[in-house]
């Protein structure tokens, strides 16, 4: 099943144009809320615009998961947690439409409140609310919940915490949350935030990494498990939601497992196999040739491309600026005119897949490569003129090679920007700074990563003429995290995906703090005040006009930072599928994403 490209980019405008500058106040609670304007399904909703209300019940779907895991607790830092436990088990007060560019509707809390300049939010709790023991969900879960997660929970949770000036019981089922801080996402972000029971962790240590199981809401209970091996979810006969509109049609399978294999080649042969249900396939070229196995001519197997209107995000290889070798931007810039992306893409896609040209390609958010900054792009960026790097004012994009192997003219302007930084090659052609050190690094990856490797194989022999040695090291995915989490590492595999609707997250990803705190998403070590200055305009901007400019600049000075190397995106998503699975035609704007595979399949028996 295939639909429209271009439906899907007018659909996209036409949400932008629609949000309204501000939200208005508030005279009594919502059903809803947006990130601008008002949310577009009504407070009597049937069900969700992009499932099928009708959708039947029952059957299996396995997923082939990459690794393994030792932790069933996936709010912390420590331990790698099973795959399910926070989408299958355990709710939020909001759900999220994944229709819309960033809508929330009322899930465990039956309304919201907040003022026109979101300086608080209230939460009302569903009295029907209940944990899978039976026990009801209450106010003190709540409050515990965001305090607790706010401070020995992972970093991604902290930085809201933080904002957050108090916190009140205001009635029987009500919680009230004042803001010490002018940001309108936060009370969709708390809206997002995992309820847990408080009664379960008293006497324990959050923060540590656990086999115990976190008691949730959700519509699945963990049924079966083999530690680093797989993970088998039931739904629950009892869940309280079941019958709530906006989870009608969704959450269909009696079972949910997930299976872990060592590399993804083995997870693609379980699928041929009929071991696995789906599978989401990366490479254009292999979907052109490696998908003639039986099971797809005989009909069994169903091969379907499918759009979507999100921001192409980033993936590549990451420098680790926290390595002096890398801290130059002309270092920088020298290895991406080494990274011979046309010869790469060719050899490994067929030269199928456009490469990634910004963090926000592919969407209005995205700035215009290679352009000068205007308008209100211009007027954000200007005061911060001299933390910019070269290009995100005046201009950059991502170089371009001839194609061939040896990549000449980039190689000769990568040689003269090393010179320029202090690099240059010996006469025993090894290129080293002034101090005579040796330009050397490594590329750190994780077993099974098997397409980054060829990229990165192909990546170091071209590095060879510079007199630069690269190493490529693969190490468990235990090991991988732990390292990664340390920033123990040169160059590693970056990936980060992201929505229509960017706010608080970009701080984990790319804010100053990341710089020395532990455990964030900042593995290329940004430090930048021009960075945070344009998340914060980003953050804090009043309307929907205000917030693509703030964003589009902040897409600029990430570009022009060249902290990653990047590779190839798609505009649809190659998903291939055992022909007894099922999926509404109406597709979501965000595709195959969070809140589409399994959260809106179903089973059904083939005639």
């Amino acid at each position: 099943m295939t639909i429209s490209r271009n439906r899907y980019r007018l659909r996209v405008g036409l949400i932008l144009s629609l949000l309204l500058p501000a939200l208005s106040s508030q005279a009594e609670p919502m059903h809803g809320i947006a990130m601008y304007g008002t949310p577009a399904l009504p407070p009597d909703l049937v069900s969700l615009p992009q499932v099928n209300p009708d959708a039947p019940k029952g059957g299996s779907f396995r997923w082939g998961e990459i690794g393994s895991f030792d932790s069933f607790n996936p709010y912390v830092t420590k331990g790698r947690a099973a795959t399910g436990i926070s989408t299958l088990t355990v709710e939020t007060l909001m759900g999220r439409n994944y229709d819309e560019a960033f809508s929330l509707y009322g899930l465990l809390a039956e309304s919201i409140d907040t003022d026109e300049g979101r300086t608080y939010v209230e939460f009302t709790l569903r009295p029907e609310a209940r944990f899978s023991d039976g026990s009801p969900v209450t106010v003190e879960d709540v409050m515990w919940s965001m305090e607790t997660l706010g401070i020995s929970g992972a970093a991604r949770y902290q930085g809201a915490w933080k904002k957050i000036a108090s916190m009140e019981q205001t009635g029987e089922r009500s919680v009230k949350f004042t803001f010490n801080t002018e940001d309108r996402e936060l009370p969709l972000i708390l809206g997002l935030r995992p309820i847990l029971k408080k009664a379960q962790w008293e006497g324990k240590d959050f923060a540590e990494a656990t086999q115990e199981l976190p008691i949730g809401s959700g519509p699945y209970v963990l049924d079966t498990s083999d530690l680093g091996v797989f993970a088998s979810y039931k739904r629950n006969p009892d869940w309280w939601g079941k019958d709530l509109p906006f989870n009608k049609g969704q959450w269909n399978f009696d079972e949910i497992r997930y299976d872990y294999y060592a590399t993804d080649a083995a997870a693609f042969e379980a699928f041929k196999a009929g071991e696995v249900s789906a599978y989401r396939e990366g490479s254009a070229a292999k979907w052109l040739t490696g998908y003639d196995f039986p099971a797809v001519t005989n009909g069994e197997v169903i091969k379907a491309e499918i759009p979507h209107g999100r921001p192409s995000g980033i993936e590549g290889l990451v420098f680790n600026t926290r390595r002096l070798m890398f801290a130059d931007w002309r270092v920088r810039e020298a290895l991406i005119l080494a990274f011979n992306f046309e010869f790469i893409n060719q050899q490994l896609n067929g030269g199928l897949l456009p490469r990634i040209p910004s963090y926000f390609g592919n969407s209005d958010l995205g700035m215009d490569p290679g352009t000068p900054a205007t308008g209100r792009e211009l007027e954000l960026l200007q005061p911060l003129a001299t933390d910019l790097p070269p290009g995100a004012i005046e201009g950059y994009a991502l170089p371009v090679s001839e194609g061939d192997q040896t990549n000449r003219k980039n190689i000769r302007k990568a040689i003269a920007l090393l010179e320029e930084a202090g690099w240059t090659v010996g006469d025993d052609g090894v290129l080293k700074n002034a101090a005579g050190e040796p330009f050397a690094f490594e590329i750190l990856l994780q077993t099974g990563d098997d397409a980054m490797a060829s990229i990165s194989e192909i990546y170091i022999e071209a590095l060879k003429p510079l007199g630069i040695s690269a190493t490529l090291n693969r190490i468990d995915d235990a090991q991988y995290k732990e390292r990664t989490n340390a920033y123990d590492f040169d160059m590693a595999h970056y990936v980060r995906s992201l929505s229509l609707s960017p706010g608080n997250e970009q701080n984990l990803y790319w804010g100053s703090a990341g710089a020395t705190e532990p455990g964030t998403r900042n593995w290329m070590g940004a430090n930048s005040t021009a960075i945070d200055a344009l998340i914060a305009d980003m953050v804090k901007a009043p309307t929907v006009e205000e917030f693509s400019s703030a964003t589009r600049a902040l897409d600029r000075a990430l570009t022009a930072g060249r902290y990653v190397i990047p590779i190839w995106y798609s505009d649809l998503s190659r998903l291939a599928y055992r022909s007894d699975l099922k999926y509404s035609e109406t597709l979501p704007l965000y595709g195959d994403w969070s809140g589409f595979l399994p959260d809106t399949w179903w089973y059904e028996a083939d005639n």
